[in-house]
């Protein structure tokens, strides 16, 4: 059994698919709040709320992570997520109402579908309507409908991405992730070293070219055409402060090194968010390595249970 975020106790994750158009989004949310932070690598990221997660600002908890398609379009659906967190109660009390705090990130879908449909207030609502604690669906949906990866020669060699969960015990903690994955280049199997899915060596051919390998000879350097990021959530029951959530979503970002081929690339905007509910105390490093682990389980997960959609043929197809 992978296990999923859902397992981490106090979060509630739910998704909104809009499978004709091809995109989607997904509400993570923590009720009870959650201490946040945050870890982008790569130069092209689309993040909301970076603000609520320094550890200067007035306020200790949030309340909701919104993973998103449609570039920076998809980050309108934080505001149907809040909506329905208000309409709950859930939020920093101000006096006449909650504010509840969400950030997010977003990913760039558009390339495939259609590109003016876009995640918005409507879809985010759903999304966090749809939230539930059992275990996160997985594959072509939410955040990772329109997600792509392998796209060296751009879309006609690509193949299909995904939103993929995972978990692990740690003592008496639980570190789980949730990935959508939309990277630039390819997915490795961390434990075999053989690549799932990635660029094609043509656009009728199943086999795979090694992005990596083909820029390291000589192949024209990625240009960005708004067609990548990977991005998502690892989270835990034990206790962190906020520098210390910021630092577990670093180490959580050694999971996509060792998935993603290449990962971190300068048209990549991976970002992964780290939310501590709980009150354990449990040494850092070794959360670290459990969050790392999580996260390439959950890359796997993520192409491994994706499914072929406009024209983009998936690991399952093979």
């Amino acid at each position: 059994m992978t296990g999923s975020l859902t397992d981490v106790p106090g979060l509630r994750v739910g998704h909104a698919t809009d499978l004709e158009r091809i995109t989607g989004c997904t509400a993570i949310l923590c009720p009870g709040g959650a201490v946040g932070g945050v870890e982008i690598r790569g130069w092209a990221s689309g993040v909301a709320g970076l603000d609520l997660l320094d550890p200067r600002h007035l306020t200790e908890r949030i309340h909701g992570v919104v993973l998103a398609g449609g570039s920076a379009f998809g980050l309108e659906a934080i505001a149907g997520v809040m909506a329905l967190l208000e309409a709950e109660g859930i939020g920093f009390p101000t006096g006449p109402t909650v504010v509840p705090l969400v950030a997010g990130a977003i990913l760039f879908d558009l390339a495939l579908g259609d590109p003016r449909a876009r995640p918005d207030r409507a879809m985010g609502e759903r999304a966090a309507r749809a939230a539930g604690a059992g275990p996160v669906a997985e594959g072509s949906v939410g955040a990772g409908t329109g997600a792509t990866v392998g796209k060296l020669y751009g879309m006609a060699r690509a193949m299909k991405g995904g939103l993929g969960s995972a978990s692990l015990e740690v003592g008496e903690v639980v570190v789980g992730a949730l990935v959508a994955v939309n990277a630039f280049g390819d997915v490795r199997d961390p434990e075999s070293g053989r690549l799932l899915a990635g660029t094609r060596t043509s656009p009728d051919s199943r086999d795979l070219l090694d992005t990596a390998r083909a820029l390291r000879e000589g192949a024209p350097p990625p240009a960005f055409r708004g067609l990548h990021t990977t991005i998502g959530v690892v989270a835990t029951d034990a206790r962190l402060t906020k520098p210390q959530a910021a630092v577990l979503a670093g180490l959580a970002h050694l999971g996509l090194a060792r998935t993603l081929s290449p990962p971190h690339t300068t048209v990549d905007g991976d970002t992964l968010f780290a939310l501590s509910t709980g009150e354990r105390e449990v040494p850092l490093d070794r959360l670290g390595l459990a969050a790392q682990e999580a996260v390439a389980r959950a890359v796997v997960r993520a192409v491994t249970t994706a499914t072929s959609l406009g024209g983009v043929p998936a690991w399952q197809d093979a």
